[in-house]
């Protein structure tokens, strides 16, 4: 199973909606930058029938370093999350429940 890149979202673009190949690379870089922005101004980024980007904020918390087994403190820090719509969950169980996951191609 390989990963979508945004060089092959400007390609599906490309084809699908006839743009050329440089303003559909700009689409794809500018929808990724609306959402950059909307992140760093602490806004929630919601897509209809996809899902929701959040920003959450984790406290510090003890940690241990793997190599020595020395307990070090894992600082605090905010992080970006992803939580999917009820729309994608179900396509995703559908997909999966056909046998979709795991086929080799």
């Amino acid at each position: 199973m390989g990963a979508l890149t945004k060089a092959e979202l400007a390609e599906h673009l490309h084809s699908e909606l006839a743009l050329s190949k440089r303003e559909a690379k700009a689409m794809v870089e500018a929808f990724f930058e609306e959402i950059r922005a909307c992140l760093r101004e602490n806004e929630q980024v919601k897509l209809s029938g996809f899902g929701n980007f959040d920003l959450r904020d984790k406290r510090e918390r003890p940690g241990r370093n793997p190599k020595t087994g020395e307990e070090i403190p894992i600082s605090a820090r905010r992080v970006v999350t992803f939580r999917p719509g009820q729309k994608l969950k179900q396509q995703v169980e559908r997909y999966a429940s056909e046998g979709g996951f795991g086929k080799q191609d």
